[in-house]
């Protein structure tokens, strides 16, 4: 999973700790795109302390959901 160079841009520039219900907020305030608004979307309630957090809990989100489709996961952040 490759994120977009505006998704990169506001996760860099989000302050945290955040929840996922604020990243989707925060996104939807600032116009993301609808794909990366579905992207954070999926991360729920939970509360990240960083940046690397929420990458993290992306990669493991789009291998989960490769693997239900039994494709190899590409991730590539």
């Amino acid at each position: 999973m490759s994120l977009s160079a505006s998704l990169e841009r506001f996760l860099a520039d989000m302050e945290y700790p955040a929840t996922g219900d604020d990243l989707a907020r925060e996104a939807a305030r600032e116009g993301l795109d609808p794909r990366d608004r579905l992207l954070l979307a999926q991360l729920g309630s939970h509360s990240y302390s960083a940046r690397w957090q929420i990458l993290t809990a992306l990669r493991r989100a789009d291998a989960s959901a490769e693997a239900s489709r039994g494709a190899p996961a590409l991730v590539a952040v």
